[in-house]
């Protein structure tokens, strides 16, 4: 008799080979091209990671154990220069979004494995959480592939692209190397809802008023650059309500 060959894994809710399950090979097909619009903001990103006083790895490292790119330039590049609640408040402002994520996303983590919950909120950058809002059709098993196989892919990716922004960091200039990481990143951060007239007006006030005011002590152009944008993209809808 010849020998069987050993079955493939399979997922035992559908049914499904893992090596080819559509679950996760769409999650990676729909995350490639939202990933386009953060590269220059992780390679930039790398090369503001050299160029901080903290020692380059430690910066590095901060791609794996904090995985916010906003968060970590205003830790790499405020670290010896500004004091410790500027780069606390800079953090806050910029990523009181993520407030609305977590209510937004909570129903759809009621119910799920004790790993999933703890695991699964640290993936949940911009990206993965606009198009894990988009998977209402999707079962509870099918949601927690289709999520945790997009944030791997952005995990992953993002760790290439600040890698090549540290190995490549030292041939751009000091000054020129944040001005840069500071206007790609509020693009960045509206990359996600950049049909929204507020965020193009965020993203601009907020880079503008950022690397205008570079020379404040103690990083503080950051901190008032981020807010900024916030107030501004408040005011855009506003006055866009009060016009319908």
């Amino acid at each position: 008799m010849k020998p069987t060959s050993k079955p493939r894994p399979q997922d035992q809710s559908s049914g499904v080979s893992l090596h080819r399950d559509p679950i996760v090979w769409g999650a990676i097909r729909d995350s490639v091209p939202l990933f386009v619009p953060a590269i220059p903001f992780g390679f930039v990103l790398g090369t503001a990671m050299v160029q901080s006083e903290l020692p380059t790895w430690i910066a590095w490292l901060s791609s794996v154990t904090i995985f916010g790119g906003a968060a970590q330039l205003a830790l790499v590049t405020t670290a010896g220069l500004a004091s410790w609640w500027t780069v606390v408040a800079t953090a806050i402002v910029i990523n009181s979004r993520h407030i609305m994520y977590s209510a937004g996303i909570t129903p759809r983590y009621q119910n799920q494995p004790r790993w999933f919950r703890l695991l699964g909120p640290f993936f949940m950058i911009d990206q993965v959480f606009a198009l894990a809002a988009l998977q209402g059709e999707l079962d509870r098993q099918q949601f927690r592939r289709y999520s945790m196989a997009s944030g791997l892919f952005f995990f992953t990716s993002w760790l290439l692209a600040t890698s090549a922004g540290v190995a490549l960091g030292g041939s751009v200039p000091d000054n020129l190397g944040l001005e840069m990481a500071i206007a790609v990143m509020f693009a960045g951060l509206t990359s996600m809802s950049m049909q929204r007239f507020s965020a193009i007006v965020a993203a601009i006030v907020g880079a503008g008023v950022s690397i205008m005011l570079l020379g404040l002590p103690n990083r503080l152009g950051l901190l008032v650059g981020a807010a900024a944008g916030v107030v501004a993209a408040f005011l855009t809808d506003e006055l866009a309500r009060d016009g319908e």
